[in-house]
């Protein structure tokens, strides 16, 4: 049975080895993190589950659209909004919200999610087992395979390919990629107008505001904002350091005359890429395939049809 190793156990590498595993291939996946879902992140924090990585998900495409409503039937899912509105940063006007795409938010985490892929897919994941080098063959950290995935950012994708992989790391190389800081802060009661979130414009330090009280559905006081790639830039080193900045930015968005009980800064150095692809995926003649949300708009459904379509192009190339 052919071999497929898969770095990156985010939604993009998950929906990749369980595509490949239910085609007849051996796939496992092998993570840096703790816990499966990349930037599908959510944290325990004074006893309930926060999103502190990406706040929802859309659904377009007719393949992810089965997945969402199994997800739905099961209750792991549930549609949370199609209306944002926006906050003008210099004025902390509210804009009315215009209608959307459907949000989906998760009850349990977003995480869960992959969590739930992984899991009925029967996928094997290796938790806190980064692997080191790619190189040709593909040979993964010494151990020949029938192809490779690095389903990550570019940046970090770089970083484990080898020299002689020239082709693979030309589609990486010169592409910027953006840092957010994500804050958690949870009080005590709700002390804000009722939104589900927010876009922030023209302010220099907040671009994003959640709910995630409304967005998990039990109300809790709890809001998580992301900041301005410029904000989070100089701050990455120490990003506890940011909390203060953060939080007298959100009060001030959003008139809260209360400090929070608790809050926790989330670093995000590569939260998405500046320019989108048009292609799903790459896999070239050295059966070392690249996926992630960067092949295509950033998006969770972008990252599970590229981890999806890169497992498709590998199983025609191993026939």
């Amino acid at each position: 049975m052919a071999k497929v190793v898969v770095a990156g156990g985010g939604i993009s590498g998950i929906a990749c080895a369980r595509e490949l595993r239910v085609r007849g291939i051996d796939a496992e996946v092998r993570d840096r993190g703790r816990v499966v879902g990349g930037r599908m992140a959510s944290r325990w924090i004074d006893g309930r589950i926060v999103d502190s990585g990406a706040s929802y998900f859309t659904a377009r495409d007719p393949e992810f659209l089965e997945v969402v409503e199994d997800w739905l039937a099961r209750g792991l899912v549930r549609p949370w909004t199609s209306r944002f509105p926006v906050v003008d940063g210099p004025s902390v006007t509210i804009s009315p919200a215009s209608p959307g795409p459907l949000r989906y938010a998760a009850p349990r985490g977003i995480r869960s999610l992959v969590v739930d892929l992984a899991s009925r897919g029967g996928v094997p994941v290796a938790q806190s087992a980064p692997i080191r080098m790619v190189r040709p063959g593909p040979v993964v950290d010494g151990e020949a395979v029938d192809a490779a995935v690095l389903a990550m950012p570019d940046p970090q994708a770089l970083r484990h390919l080898a020299p002689e992989l020239g082709a693979e790391r030309a589609v990486l190389l010169g592409r910027e990629w953006m840092p957010v800081l994500a804050l958690l802060a949870g009080w005590g009661t709700r002390g804000w107008s009722p939104i589900d979130g927010a876009f922030v414009h023209e302010d220099p330090t907040i671009a994003w505001i959640a709910d995630d009280g409304r967005r998990r559905g039990d109300n809790a006081p709890v809001l998580v904002a992301h900041s301005t790639s410029d904000f989070a830039v100089g701050r990455l080193a120490d990003p506890p350091a940011a909390a203060a900045e953060l939080t007298g930015a959100l009060r001030r968005l959003l008139a809260i005359p209360t400090e929070p009980d608790w809050t926790y800064v989330q670093r995000w150095t590569f939260a998405r890429p500046a320019l989108p692809r048009e292609e799903t995926f790459f896999f070239g003649d050295a059966r070392v395939g690249l996926a992630g949300d960067s092949w295509g708009r950033p998006r969770v459904e972008t990252a599970w049809r590229s981890g999806i379509d890169l497992a498709r192009a590998i199983v025609s190339a191993l026939a």
